[in-house]
């Protein structure tokens, strides 16, 4: 199963809760949790994994040969980033803004562009205990974070548990990395702020047809507004965790909330048995 653990804003212990439902699973078949928020990835402060392998992400971006090219504007009229211009007998590349594609270089009618390989992040993997752990970081001054992540999920294992800690809000990065998912968890805080991003990721989840459920972090605090919401819309609330200083100061010591407090271990282990019911129901 590929469980994407979401949130429609950041700070809502997205993280927490992945890493926390890694661990509890270990001893019930393999699991691996893959870090896909590649921007700032932070599962690996709480499972300190032993790394034992790196790698480039490359993207394609396209070479001109000044030799071939007769400046006819068909690759930069054919190129909807606007990652190649000719100007007169001139042709600027920006890297930044190319897709890798490769729609110049099939339009091309000279064959003049070719492609090279342009670094945009990395994917590390390793182990963490029983826990097989996977993830990306885009390198510094990038805006897409779209490649790496692909980078990431395509290192999923389809004979484990797949648990995916997705980036925060509903932009391209999230859709990158909820889609494909069987289900998605969206972790969320009693708040008109979260209820607000919560409901924008459950329309996305909706979107991608990926069945959904809720857990309600700090519970205790602020109102009931997302219980109301969850009610309405019939999304099931799998699990509450409550307001607790004791957990936010794990947290700030970089420990898993199970392995700080070993009596949520139970719970989080029980939480797959209703996702999968959840995800059965939904089919």
């Amino acid at each position: 199963m590929i469980l994407a653990v979401a949130s429609g804003k950041g700070g809502t212990g997205k993280t927490l809760v992945a890493t926390s439902l890694a661990l509890s699973l270990e001893g019930r078949g393999p699991v691996q949790l893959l870090d896909c928020d590649v921007e700032e990835p932070n599962a690996h402060i709480l499972l300190q994994p032993t790394i034992v392998s790196s790698q480039p992400v490359m993207v394609p971006v396209p070479k001109v040969d000044r030799d071939k090219c007769t400046y006819c504007r068909v690759c930069s009229e054919a190129c909807a980033y606007k990652a190649i211009a000719v100007m007169g007998e001139n042709v600027l590349v920006f890297p930044e803004l190319c897709h890798g594609c490769g729609v110049c270089t099939y339009v091309c009618p000279e064959k003049a562009i070719s492609e090279e390989g342009r670094e945009v992040g990395v994917v590390e993997e390793g182990t963490a205990g029983e826990v097989r752990f996977v993830h990306g970081r885009l390198a510094i001054g990038e805006a897409m974070a779209g490649p790496v992540i692909r980078a990431v999920k395509g290192r999923a294992d389809g004979d484990s548990t797949v648990i995916i800690d997705v980036p925060p809000g509903n932009s391209c990065p999230v859709v990158e990395a909820v889609k494909g998912s069987d289900f998605c968890l969206l972790v969320t805080e009693p708040t008109p702020f979260g209820l607000h991003d919560l409901a924008l990721a459950v329309e996305l989840a909706r979107k991608l047809a990926v069945p959904c459920g809720v857990i309600i972090n700090r519970d205790g605090s602020g109102d009931q507004g997302v219980e109301r919401y969850c009610a309405q819309q019939q999304i099931p609330v799998l699990l509450k965790i409550p307001l607790d200083r004791r957990i936010a100061e794990l947290y700030c010591r970089g420990q898993t909330l199970v392995a700080g407090m070993p009596s949520w271990r139970e719970a989080f282990g029980d939480l797959l048995g209703s996702i999968q019911r959840v995800a059965a129901a939904g089919r």
